[in-house]
């Protein structure tokens, strides 16, 4: 990724009153090279301003990297929540995968349903997926239904009221929907959407789970996801809700002991 940003600055240089135009240039933006290592060029036009290139040098190239680390944060997470689509190679990945994840089975299941459509008419699938955590199914609903714990596992501000019709959101606006049903401890289900979606097309997913001594398996069906939205949806489940969940479960555990 090559970038280039024109600067403007609108201050006095050696009390000229000059305005000075330049350029910084990263030529070599990539999330495979660290932000301290990638090369930043500093360039302005002749005259006067020095000073100001030898600013920009120093605290100022400190402080786009700064920018830097948080664009590329940035851009890993809208890509995980589908706000791009994924490559040609993820397309063509097989659908249904059985893998493990911090020692536990974790089950992907795809059915293609051409014919399903929730809001708009558009090719969807519906997803299943399996997830086995070390925590009761009282404590993991509530992570699902309380503001704080949403807040904690996403790392962003939420909406979440937690009631038949009460609004959902999360991620900055990029995931939204409502509560459709619930049942402590027991199912909920969910009109849930990702904002790269068509307009006013929503899933329906229902999140069950299946207390088992102090495991719980929480079985999730995604209907109605868009044929191109499959992987990022399954993506976004994985990486945005199921491990970090685990994460903040781990957490709490720790800070208890």
């Amino acid at each position: 990724m090559h970038l280039r940003i024109r600067y403007v600055n609108t201050g006095t240089v050696k009390e000229s009153g000059e305005k000075h135009k330049g350029s910084v240039e990263i030529p070599n933006l990539s999330e495979e090279n660290e932000v301290d290592d990638t090369e930043i060029n500093v360039s302005k036009k002749k005259g006067e301003g020095d000073v100001l290139k030898d600013l920009m040098r120093t605290e100022g190239t400190t402080k786009v990297r700064e920018a830097l680390r948080d664009y590329l944060k940035a851009l890993k997470t809208e890509f995980t929540l589908g706000m791009i689509l994924p490559t040609k190679a993820a397309v063509g990945q097989e659908p249904a995968a059985e893998r493990k994840l911090s020692g536990h089975t974790a089950q992907d299941f795809v059915s293609p349903q051409s014919s399903d459509t929730v809001g708009v008419k558009i090719p969807t699938v519906k997803i299943f997926m399996r997830e086995t955590f070390n925590s009761p199914a009282d404590e993991l609903y509530s992570i699902f239904t309380t503001k704080e714990l949403v807040q904690k596992f996403s790392k962003r501000p939420a909406v979440v009221e937690a009631e038949k019709g009460g609004k959902l959101q999360m991620f900055d606006g990029c995931i939204s929907g409502e509560y459709a049903e619930l049942v402590p401890s027991q199912r909920i289900v969910l009109k849930w959407r990702c904002r790269s979606w068509p307009d006013e097309h929503y899933a329906t997913v229902t999140l069950n789970f299946k207390d088992t001594a102090a495991e719980t398996e929480l079985q999730l069906e995604c209907k109605g996801v868009p044929v191109s939205n499959e992987d990022s949806t399954r993506q976004c489940w994985k990486q945005q809700y199921f491990e970090e969940i685990r994460t903040l479960l781990q957490q709490s555990k720790d800070n208890m002991e």
